[in-house]
């Protein structure tokens, strides 16, 4: 019977220290996976959230909202985000008109805008999600403008411009024919360029290639040798082996786009910031709020995959306050 009673003891402590290092190895494991999703848990991606998400808008920003989406629906697969791209005009069309919980924009929303949401009781919150640079590229085959001052494009893109030459844009230039690609008149990618390049809003030549489609224009310029175009840094980033972006003297000499330039203040007239306008209502749902908490506070490594120049810290930290005070 002691021996029974023995083994039994030792039988039962086995077992009450196997537990106990189950128990030790289980929160092991919850300490790394906490470790290891420390930013998602913060921003709330938990996986019992469920929903659909709808945004449009801006071409520019869309690949970074699809980016950030990817990552969260990792993390939350019940929740559905879609992502349309019909240019910042037409993005807010919708969502002044309700039809979508979020609006990527690569410009701020005019005063036309704001009107017509307000008469459809259209409420939001702007949020900047990432920087740009606004790029100017050639073909690869094009090796003589390899910067390009801001009169000289206005003198290309200004309203009632003739330059149908290199020539006509630089005199020492070859007379090749300069043919060019850009934005159609939805997109915000299109009101920052006239804008700064031409000084107004909508100002430019139409007898251009116009697509809301970047990549119609990266096509565009890279199969025409006197090609040249203006879209989103990141679709230069993408394309670099096919295009040559040019270098922007915007009266301090010669500055390449960068995310170096950009953050320094030095890429000028053509650094720009990027937008996701938030419907009011649609904060309140969980899915919406965590969803924009998850890509300001996993921005870095999002602008990184989708090729952006990213936030600063205090840019991160000032969106993250605006956020935390629209959702109370």
């Amino acid at each position: 019977m002691t021996i029974k009673r023995e083994t039994t003891l030792r039988i039962a402590l086995l077992l009450g220290l196997l537990v106990l290092l189950a128990g030790c190895g289980g929160e092991g494991r919850g300490g790394d996976d906490d470790a290891s999703g420390t930013t998602t848990e913060a921003s709330g991606g938990g996986s019992d959230l469920s929903g659909r998400i709808e945004a449009d808008g801006s071409s520019t920003v869309g690949p970074f909202t699809t980016a950030g989406a990817e990552r969260f629906q990792q993390e939350n697969p019940d929740v559905q985000v879609t992502v349309g791209v019909s240019g910042t005009g037409g993005g807010f069309e919708r969502f002044c008109r309700g039809e979508t919980d979020l609006s990527n924009a690569s410009r701020t929303i005019d005063e036309d805008e704001v009107a017509i949401c307000e008469e459809n009781g259209v409420e939001y919150l702007e949020l900047q999600v990432a920087n740009d640079a606004l790029t100017v590229v050639v073909n690869t085959a094009n090796d003589w403008a390899t910067c390009l001052t801001v009169e000289e494009l206005n003198a290309i893109w200004k309203p009632g411009s003739m330059a149908s030459s290199w020539q006509d844009v630089r005199e020492s230039f070859p007379d090749d024919p300069l043919e060019l690609f850009g934005p159609g008149t939805d997109s915000g990618t299109f009101d920052y360029f006239t804008d700064a390049i031409n000084g107004e809003e909508g100002a430019s030549r139409t007898d251009y290639q116009a697509s809301e489609d970047d990549n119609v224009i990266v096509q565009g310029v890279k199969g025409t040798a006197g090609g040249l175009g203006y879209f989103g840094f990141s679709y230069f980033e993408e394309n670099q082996g096919s295009l040559k972006a040019v270098e922007i003297d915007g009266g301090s000499g010669c500055v390449a786009p960068s995310a170096e330039s950009t953050q320094a203040g030095e890429y000028v007239p053509l650094a720009r910031p990027l937008f996701v306008y938030a419907k009011t209502d649609a904060l309140a749902r969980s899915e919406v709020e965590d969803f924009l908490r998850y890509m300001l506070e996993n921005e870095a490594s999002i602008a990184e995959r989708a090729r952006f120049v990213p936030l600063n810290e205090t840019q991160i930290e000032e969106n993250l306050r605006k956020l935390d005070e629209a959702t109370g």
